[in-house]
């Protein structure tokens, strides 16, 4: 790994010293800070996406009007504030109106759950309608017009990111006779009718005696799990495979075909870098908004929280998504070399120009890559089971350098050859571009990140994107 900006400790007779200069205990001061400002943020967040629709200012309105109808003599809590006013420490006559405000509070907020609670279930049971999905174009029946009003009264304003997940309802669970009926449905039409007769007999068998206790461990997973479906999805059908990602899993994204914003390969990849984690930070604040269906009906946000700073790490009979919560730099390739290019100074994220310069430095740089170094990321392209074998002796020797890597924010290729349509041969330009954005080289991508940005010489990008951690949507959300 070739650092493009080090933290050099200087070698004495008595063995390894660090120079611990005043600009470094306020790197350590302002990192501390930085760090503390992140976890009251996200708290802040998770607080206000977990009583949406309600906010705060509607608890302060809440306990206001509680203590206006105490001032005018009445009682909205019909004797359960005194209830809980007995309740507190008696800290002597003097404190006798703390005890009353502290009481109302108390209310208020048991009060303002309650309603929350109640806002969640209501938005769930609208949000289980699907009559809107079967209207016919240009037409809507009155269920479905009542159904919107209902949405929009009970969805509340500003949303954020998170702000619907609590009230999504539950994936539903099909009964398990339409499950075999749309499965012998599915095969009838590729087997003979020898091959259905018997294939039909074995789901007969299977209705008669697995069935009902493999339906009631799904509806058991269905109420403790929010969706009953994704983790295994997740599993089954990624982690658990053996196969290389290349070709077989990962997917690409391109670049505007008609437009390139710069020819200049460091400008591109400084504005493309900054405009991605701009994204990642405005993701961390939840100011992206969530995707609404008819602009009503939410969908699920989950899968946007492994967007950066992810990684798939292989293992000998499953992988697993290794997710950091943030990370200050990126991973760069470019001809058979690897670089630490740091996205963060102490005042915050760099600008296009600053990063700009780093990718420069590296392409005039004219150092060779290291021994084994030129091909590594070939391994990622790998069967897994291999990759996870070659992994461990590689973590062994080369650690550091493989956590700068997984560590990282998301990978940069930045190749040595143009892509893009072109004008002369659009078929076979574009051919080649999407061969070069979903293989390249074979060691010039490292498949196991949430994604790799892809700069080419003259300017154009793309993206190869590793697909357990989330669908295309999100990504493609993202890039675009």
């Amino acid at each position: 790994m070739h650092p493009q900006v080090g933290f050099r400790p200087s070698l004495t007779s008595d063995g390894a010293e660090a120079d611990l200069s005043a600009s470094a205990l306020q790197d350590i001061y302002l990192s501390g800070l930085r760090s503390w400002k992140r976890h009251l943020s996200r708290f802040w967040n998770d607080f206000l996406t977990g009583v949406f629709p309600a906010s705060p200012l509607s608890w302060l309105f809440l306990f206001s009007a509680i203590q206006l109808a105490w001032f005018l003599q009445l009682d909205p809590s019909l004797g359960l504030t005194e209830k809980i006013k007995e309740l507190l420490p008696d800290w002597g006559g003097q404190h006798h109106r703390l005890r009353g405000v502290l009481a109302a509070a108390l209310f208020a907020s048991c009060l303002w759950g309650a309603l929350i609670f109640t806002l969640h279930v209501a938005l769930r049971l609208l949000l289980s309608y699907h009559g809107w999905l079967l209207e016919p174009h240009g037409a809507m029946s009155s269920p479905t017009k009542t159904w919107l009003a209902l949405v929009r009264i009970f969805s509340g304003r500003h949303p954020m990111l998170f702000s619907y997940q609590r009230s999504l309802p539950r994936q539903p669970v099909p009964s398990v006779q339409d499950t075999v009926r749309k499965y012998l449905e599915s095969v009838r039409p590729v087997l003979s009718d020898e091959d259905f007769d018997w294939t039909a007999g074995l789901a007969q068998e299977f209705l008669r005696l697995q069935a009902s206790l493999l339906q009631w461990y799904l509806q058991l997973k269905s109420w403790w799990a929010s969706n009953y479906v994704s983790d295994w999805w997740e599993e089954f059908v990624y982690l658990r495979s053996r196969n290389s990602l290349m070709v077989n899993s990962n997917y690409y994204m391109m670049d505007f075909l008609y437009v390139t914003p710069t020819p200049v390969q460091a400008a591109r990849a400084g504005n493309a870098v900054h405009a991605l984690l701009l994204y990642r930070h405005r993701l961390n604040r939840q100011e992206i908004l969530p995707t609404l269906l008819m602009g009503m009906r939410p969908l699920c946000s989950a899968q946007y929280e492994k967007i950066f700073n992810t990684t798939r790490v292989p293992g000998a009979q499953k992988d697993h998504l290794r997710h950091l919560r943030d990370s200050r730099h990126v991973a760069v390739f470019h001809r058979g070399r690897f670089f630490r290019v740091g996205t963060h100074s102490p005042s915050g994220l760099l600008s296009p120009r600053a990063l700009e310069q780093q990718f420069q430095r590296i392409l005039d740089d004219p150092s060779p890559a290291c021994p084994h170094e030129e091909h590594l990321a070939a391994l990622t392209a790998a069967p897994r089971d291999l990759w996870a074998q070659a992994r461990r002796s590689l973590k062994s020797c080369a650690g550091e350098a493989l956590e700068a890597v997984e560590g990282a924010a998301f990978f940069v290729s930045l190749d040595s050859e143009p892509a893009g349509l072109t004008r002369e041969d659009p078929a076979a330009s574009l051919d080649a571009y999407a061969h070069a954005l979903l293989a390249g080289r074979g060691h010039d991508r490292w498949y196991d990140k949430s994604f790799t940005l892809i700069v080419f010489s003259n300017g154009k990008l793309g993206l190869s994107v590793e697909h357990s951690w989330a669908d295309c949507p999100v990504s493609g959300h993202m890039w675009e």
